[in-house]
């Protein structure tokens, strides 16, 4: 068996390498940019209360714009979407460059609210148009191996992210952080502007309003049981044990609010998710998925009970690293499960929930622990999270026994597909890193 992830899928598909190495880098600016506006809303205020407000500025848009967006991912051109809201993207990473440069003026913190909910609108339509296009490049034999490969440039955004933006706003500001992120973009436009017109395979069904559409996806969604489960693991393990607006305090509280160990609190997770995604070869192996990611949801919130209590910086930084390492397990785990168990027509509705799932689980988390650790304290609210996430999963797996049974299909052999070297007459499906680029570095 093993034990490296199989890079299958980056030397045989030029398109999914391009896309992969693009979204590293535009991925790594984006985790500057939440890095900076986390100590950004910090230095303003000195509320964790405040700082998980980034939650929900992020939060309701994300549940406003993703559905539908997950429907638009399934009727129109995937590509042009992209290439649409990736430049919407870079104009927000501008404004909030201004923003940094001149000062925030009279709005202050309500135009940074403002800027992030515009950041997670366009993110919400983004992210499921790129995850659609997943299978459609790489086969379902590859799936595997192309979601591991995926999970790396998250953690190398992880751990690259935050400690670069904690060098740079130590010498620059935050501003710094914001110009770099606008400047990486180009490597989602590198990434994206040589595909091919992606649409949708099916033809869709114009008796059919948008909202009917989105409804259908939910109603979908509903009846798998495997499905739902593993939606409803992802969102109990980041809602209650995922602290991030509780770093800015307990870093003033243990380390003396140094912001270069706050940019390693966010990077000690990654480092430990880059472990496991690259040692992730055994992975496809793998067939009771329901079940293994139960485990690592428990292992998740063990972490996080860790750290709420751990009176050393190693220490507190190694139950960070093990937090990360469970996480990319759960995601992968996750995505597999959504790729394998979704049917084309779906997968723009159905990637737009498992977006809304990873990213807006974590941003009702950042809240719920900021609101805790305001009435209580910040360990009395990493604590406790990370013990009802334990809970949470073994309930999980009693009340969902389809999950918890789930074993995944033996998948057939497929042709690999071919890239062409000019646009081809009849559209090919191509496929892209899930990329939400303004979502907070623990977006799943």
């Amino acid at each position: 068996m093993k034990l490296l992830t199989d890079i299958t899928p980056l030397r045989e598909h030029p398109a999914f390498r391009r896309l992969w190495l693009g979204s590293m880098l535009s991925q790594t600016g984006s985790s500057m940019t939440n890095f900076a506006l986390t100590l950004q809303v910090w230095d303003m205020t000195r509320s964790t209360a405040a700082v998980g407000g980034l939650g929900v500025a992020t939060l309701v848009p994300m549940l406003l714009i993703a559905l539908p967006g997950g429907t638009l991912a399934d009727t129109f051109d995937r590509r042009k979407l992209i290439l649409v809201m990736t430049t919407c993207q870079t104009a927000v990473s501008g404004l909030l460059f201004a923003q940094a440069l001149i000062g925030p003026g009279p709005a202050g913190l309500w135009l940074l609210y403002a800027l992030e909910a515009a950041s997670s609108a366009i993110g919400a339509i983004n992210a499921p148009a790129r995850r659609a296009l997943i299978p459609g490049l790489v086969g379902k034999e590859q799936l595997a191996p192309a979601m591991a490969l995926n999970r790396i440039v998250f953690q190398t955004m992880m751990i690259a992210g935050p400690a670069l933006g904690g060098v740079i706003a130590s010498v620059s500001g935050v501003k710094g952080c914001y110009l770099v992120d606008a400047v990486t973009f180009a490597g989602s436009f590198y990434g994206v502007g040589r595909l091919p017109a992606m649409p949708p395979k099916r033809t869709r069904d114009r008796t059919q309003g948008k909202l009917a559409l989105s409804l259908e996806g939910l109603s979908f969604i509903r009846r798998s049981q495997v499905l739902a489960g593993a939606f409803i693991a992802d969102v109990s393990a980041t809602f209650f044990a995922l602290p991030l607006s509780l770093f800015p305090a307990i870093n003033a509280e243990r380390f003396g609010g140094d912001p270069r160990i706050l940019g390693l609190m966010p990077a000690a997770i990654g480092v430990g998710g880059m472990i496991t995604a690259v040692l992730a070869g055994p992975v496809r192996h793998v067939s009771r998925q329901g079940l293994a990611m139960l485990a690592s949801v428990g292992v998740w919130g063990l972490s996080f009970a860790v750290f709420a209590v751990a009176p050393w910086l190693w220490l507190t930084l190694l139950a960070l690293a093990m937090a990360g390492a469970a996480d990319t397990y759960t995601v992968v785990f996750r995505g597999v499960i959504v790729q394998t168990v979704t049917p084309d027509e779906f997968l723009g509705r159905v990637n737009a929930a498992d977006y809304v799932v990873g990213a807006g689980g974590g941003q009702l988390g950042s809240l719920e622990a900021g609101l805790v650790g305001s009435l209580t304290t910040p360990v009395i609210s990493a604590l406790s999270g990370g013990l009802l996430t334990i809970a949470a999963a073994i309930a999980l797996g009693a009340a969902l026994p389809g999950f918890r049974r789930y074993r995944a299909p033996v998948p057939a052999a497929e042709p690999r597909p071919a890239e062409p070297a000019v646009a081809p007459a009849k559209p090919v499906a191509a496929a892209s890193t899930p990329a939400p680029a303004s979502t907070p570095p623990a977006s799943r």
